[in-house]
């Protein structure tokens, strides 16, 4: 759905799980840094609001949004985690660079989430311009981060609560 037809920082409560248990990891990127860390906060927000304890959220900073996927398996090999946040921002510029970024971290973050069983969210903007960025980043389009987290809280309650030793289509987790 596009954002311009809703705010990302609005969702249902009473759809999320109690989160007091959950442990979550978040990978930001710095790249665009006043964009990713404003995502950033609202995903800190959001995750402290419904319950995440600070000392159960694990943060690793990489240098741009192509790094989020190995970012994400590092951290995933360090910690016992629920879910994983990926935090970037790649704005569109004169060439096709972006297309390559950003189809690069989704398939890897597919490709970890496939592989881990775990959740691994995708909250990286990719807007075509700066402006467009901060409207997503906490402006008028509400704040991206806040959706990142919501998802990553709902597929942890999923995820803790998938029947055991039952595998479908031959992945594990």
């Amino acid at each position: 759905m596009a954002s311009a037809r809703k705010n990302l920082s609005t969702y249902d409560e009473s759809n999320l799980p109690d989160a007091t248990e959950y442990t979550i990891g978040v990978v930001v990127a710095d790249w665009n840094e006043d964009i990713t860390h404003a995502l950033y906060e609202g995903c800190y927000d959001t995750l402290t609001k419904h319950g995440v304890k600070e000392e159960n959220l694990h943060v690793v900073q990489v240098p741009g949004s192509f790094e989020l996927p190995s970012g994400a398996r590092i951290l995933a090999g360090r910690e016992k985690l629920d879910a994983i946040i990926c935090i970037g921002c790649v704005i569109k510029g004169e060439t096709k660079h972006d297309e390559y970024i950003n189809n690069a971290v989704a398939q890897g973050l597919v490709n970890l989430s496939i592989a881990t069983g775990k959740p691994c969210i995708f909250g990286v903007l990719t807007p075509n311009t700066h402006e467009q960025a901060v409207d997503r980043a906490g402006g008028k389009h509400g704040n991206k981060g806040v959706e990142a987290a919501v998802t990553a809280l709902r597929m942890a309650e999923l995820y803790r609560n998938k029947p055991e030793g039952k595998r479908s289509i031959g992945f594990g987790g």
